[in-house]
């Protein structure tokens, strides 16, 4: 299949709103591509590289984005495929030279717009609306496989490509994944719930749960050997001396369990997110780190005992099998209730606690793994800042030809100048959006593809759950989990928190204080 199929495929997707509209592209594209490029199709589309690092960021890809073009479509998707590999293998002296080289001789073989498809797909910026989950209902539909054996499959396995030949292979090859030892599946996911009425609407009765702000893992024991996963599915097994001392101990002799691990304070409050994910940033000295920051571990889901898989099992049932498994003591600690001021009382202590809110989580359906479906509902705490818009990158999709990826800054006395905390696009309504588009424009200095930069003027209200160190920004910080709420078109920017707010609400996260209040 030609490379340029894929680009002219993302280009309509971009423009199509449908789901069935553009499950329907996505299937085509698939059921046209050759038995061996199927798998690299399917990735492509799912906006995602087989290979796992690259080595390529902005930097080598604006050093040749001046790379004349081809005139005309002449390069394979299994062409890109093998060449991708080639970059990722580029390593040792001169290899920054070398990548950039290679990276000029691919897209010298492109046409523009198959260079403006790799560019996104090499930076994991493919926004074309077609999330991993539309590309599997595309391979039902193009197999004439059932959307929920494709789905229950990819749970158990998470190549999409090896998906896509079992699902073109058959009902039973699609049923002939299991959840294996040693084989991290998917880790199941939460849509956002506004408040605990909200919450109960939806399940009438749940079971809450604290939802702590450390590290997802998911631990896999097999008798004696004990391996940690991340929710990335990468192995860091090393780093967690802890969780392998806690699994040991458990009587079962085959798991796979779901559960977070945090630093604590002496009291039983949280660090800081970045304070746990230190122990994860290190190979060497973990006696010396684990003895400066303890981690401790609460497991949330069972998927699988023995010999017997139960993730399939309703919560209530899975709750009873983790609690049996590893005790109370070792599990997050939860609610069942269908009393809102039970559940409100459950998560104002939690917040008290200093935690990020609670889970709320359905009693009756299974564990859906790499799903975000209704199942499991977040409610989380949040800061609000105000802060300085700097410019803004352009929108795709139903987004296209609008001002949307908002920069960030706040006002740094010592530099008498605005310092940036981060991006975000997200809370922003269609009518926002109009309006942000014709406020920035008016304001802009200076362009380049993809951004608008505009003059500071604009005070946006931010909602952000904290505020964590950062290498990217000049500051040493940036915003965590940022959206907008409203424009404060009442004050000035003179008038936007400063630079030291923010140092303050990151020192007292540190420290445990709490954030001042602001407004």
């Amino acid at each position: 299949m030609l490379f340029s199929i894929l680009a002219e495929t993302s280009d309509q997707l971009r423009k199509t709103r449908s789901r069935l509209a553009k499950t329907a592209l996505l299937s085509q594209c698939i059921s046209d591509a050759e038995f061996a490029s199927r798998p690299v199709v399917c990735a492509y589309l799912a906006g995602d590289v087989r290979q796992s690092k690259l080595g390529v960021g902005y930097a080598a890809l604006n050093a040749v984005r001046d790379t004349e073009p081809a005139p005309k479509s002449s390069t394979t998707v299994a062409s890109i495929d093998a060449d991708l590999a080639t970059l990722a293998a580029i390593s040792g002296t001169g290899s920054k030279q070398r990548r950039e080289e290679h990276l000029r001789a691919m897209l010298r073989s492109l046409t523009a717009r198959e260079q403006a498809f790799l560019s996104d797909l090499v930076l994991g910026e493919l926004r074309q609306g077609a999330l991993t989950s539309l590309v599997l209902e595309a391979i039902a539909s193009a197999a004439g496989a059932a959307v929920a054996d494709v789905r229950r499959a990819y749970m158990l396995e998470p190549d999409l490509g090896r998906i896509c030949d079992a699902a073109f292979d058959g009902t039973a090859a699609l049923a002939a994944f299991k959840l294996e030892v040693f084989q991290p599946v998917q880790p199941m996911l939460a849509q956002t719930a506004q408040s605990i009425t909200d919450a109960l609407q939806r399940m009438a009765s749940a079971r809450f749960e604290l939802k702590l702000d450390g590290a997802r893992i998911q631990v896999h024991k097999d008798g004696t050997q004990v391996r940690v996963y991340t929710r990335n599915l990468n192995e860091v097994t090393h780093a967690v001396p802890e969780v392998l001392e806690v699994a040991a101990n458990l009587e079962a002799e085959r798991l796979v369990l779901d559960g977070e691990v945090i630093a604590l304070r002496e009291d039983g409050t949280p660090l800081p997110f970045q304070v746990t994910m230190r122990r994860f940033g290190r190979k060497a000295d973990v006696e010396k780190t684990r003895a400066q920051i303890p981690l401790s571990i609460r497991f949330f889901d069972c998927l699988l005992r023995d010999h017997t898989q139960v993730f399939d099992l309703p919560l209530r049932q899975r709750a009873a099998i983790l609690e049996q498994t590893v005790g109370a003591s070792l599990m997050a600690p939860s609610l069942t209730t269908a009393n809102a001021d039970e559940a409100g009382a459950f998560l104002t202590r939690a917040l008290a606690e200093g935690h990020e809110g609670v889970m709320v989580k359905h009693l009756e359906l299974p564990y859906e793994a790499g799903a975000r479906g209704a199942g499991w509902l977040k409610l989380k705490h949040a800061h609000t800042l105000d802060l300085v818009v700097l410019a803004a990158e352009w929108g795709s999709g139903r987004r296209r030809g609008k001002l949307s990826n908002l920069h960030l800054g706040a006002y740094d006395a010592e530099r008498g100048d605005f310092v940036m905390l981060g991006k975000t696009f997200k809370g922003l309504t269609d009518r926002l959006l109009v309006w942000q588009t014709e406020a920035l424009l008016a304001r802009e200095t200076h362009r380049d593809d993809y951004t608008v930069h505009v003059r500071p003027e604009l005070v946006v209200e931010v909602a952000f759950n904290d505020v964590q160190q950062s290498s990217q920004y000049p500051a040493g910080m940036a915003l965590r989990f940022a959206r907008v709420k409203q424009y404060r078109d009442d004050k000035p920017a003179t008038q936007a928190d400063t630079l030291q707010t923010v140092r303050t609400i990151f020192a007292a996260a540190i420290a445990g204080t709490g954030a001042p209040s602001t407004g």
